[in-house]
């Protein structure tokens, strides 16, 4: 639904949602940007209906294709073959489950995602390794933190990498951006985000305490380097990012907010303004009130509002050192984030990209890298 300009002023129909995802195929960005493109546009041309069911059903369908000959290659003996297949199969599982499983349906496209990454990270090269921590923290929805290790080969104690995403992109996101860090001798993380996944907890004020454990596991593993340790949150995942940089700066040699909230997003006149941003394809208030666990519009704001870093007291604090990254024209974060950090505390470095939220671009990803490999090489 659009208004006189173009905006959006609720959700889109299934003609204007195809069309978005058919350009964003194009431009081979989030979340269209890890699927086979011939493949991935048949999908999108079938598709009966943007509700759970019809959504999961058409994605689903495709990654079994996928998913079966990947089995077929590797029954055949041909191991990198296979692991593209393997890759493909969970790209089309992460759509089926997008932005997030609030549909039985979607579930079962998640739970395939999981299978299908697993059998791919196993065959990555350096393979990506499933860990996990116990977890006793309150009102916990698990008892486990999960995460993938990568290291590089052939280097000893390497520094890492910990990173998470925001509400839609989870650990299984993380590839390229590991596949790049790797590549320049860092070790990575990856988990999910608040709430997202398989987080053991809902997003709240102290949602760092999914985070610190992580941390904690890295400065006492005899392979690792945990006196080299770097965050990278990306979308929503900046802003945990932003408020542990501030929290433990001792510990971190550097961290990356990519297009994550610190104040302002979370405010109701945010709130409101940005329920049907254009960056977005569907359901980002379901997305984000799934995250908080909020059961009703009253809930979603208040959980919104409880996870101002600025009302918490944090942002004079010092901090580790920081990137903040993202598009100048975002509409699902305010640029006024950034200006808000850089007015309070530490020192801060800022990239800002053109183009909407977090400045997807062919530079975006080789800047991040590259700072934060300058703190930690």
């Amino acid at each position: 639904m659009s208004g006189p300009n173009g905006e959006l002023t609720g959700p889109r129909s299934l003609d204007d949602a195809k069309a978005w995802m058919r350009d964003r195929l194009a431009k081979r960005i989030h979340p269209l940007g890890l699927t086979d493109p011939q493949a991935t546009l048949q999908t999108i041309d079938a598709l009966e209906g943007l509700d759970g069911a019809r959504w999961a059903k058409a994605w689903i369908a495709t990654g079994n294709t996928f998913m079966d000959k990947a089995e077929a290659l590797l029954s055949a003996g041909d191991k990198n073959a296979a692991r593209d297949a393997y890759y493909q199969a969970y790209g089309f599982y992460f759509l089926g489950r997008f932005p997030c499983p609030n549909h039985p349906d979607k579930e079962e496209s998640y739970r395939l995602e999981l299978e299908a990454y697993g059998r791919f990270g196993a065959l990555a090269e350096p393979p990506i390794l499933p860990v996990s921590l116990p977890f006793d923290g309150p009102a916990a929805l698990s008892s486990e933190i999960h995460f993938y290790l990568r290291k590089p080969v052939g280097v000893e104690k390497p520094p890492v990498v910990i990173m998470w995403g925001g509400v839609d992109a989870w650990k299984e996101e993380m590839t390229e951006l590991s596949t790049q860090l790797v590549s320049r001798g860092i070790a990575t993380i990856a988990m999910d985000n608040v709430g997202t996944g398989q987080s053991p907890i809902k997003a709240r004020r102290d949602g760092e305490i999914q985070f610190e454990p992580v941390i904690d596991w890295v400065t006492q593993a005899a392979d690792l380097d945990g006196s080299r340790i770097a965050l990278i949150g990306r979308s929503f995942g900046g802003h945990w990012a932003t408020k542990l940089a501030h929290l433990m700066p001792e510990k971190l040699r550097c961290a990356v907010n990519w297009g994550g909230g610190v104040h302002f997003m979370f405010q109701p006149d945010w709130v409101e303004a940005s329920r049907y941003p254009d960056s977005y394809l569907m359901e980002l208030v379901e997305t984000r009130s799934r995250m908080l666990g909020a059961q009703n519009d009253a809930e979603y704001i208040e959980g919104f509002r409880a996870l101002s870093l600025l009302d918490q007291g944090l942002l004079s604090q010092p901090c580790a050192p920081l990137l903040l990254v993202n598009g100048k024209d975002d509409k699902q974060c305010p640029i006024a984030d950034i200006h808000l950090l850089l007015e309070h505390g530490s020192p801060k470095s800022v990239r800002l990209f053109p183009g909407g939220h977090m400045g997807f671009g062919p530079h975006t990803v080789p800047t991040i890298v590259s700072w934060v490999g300058n703190y930690l090489t």
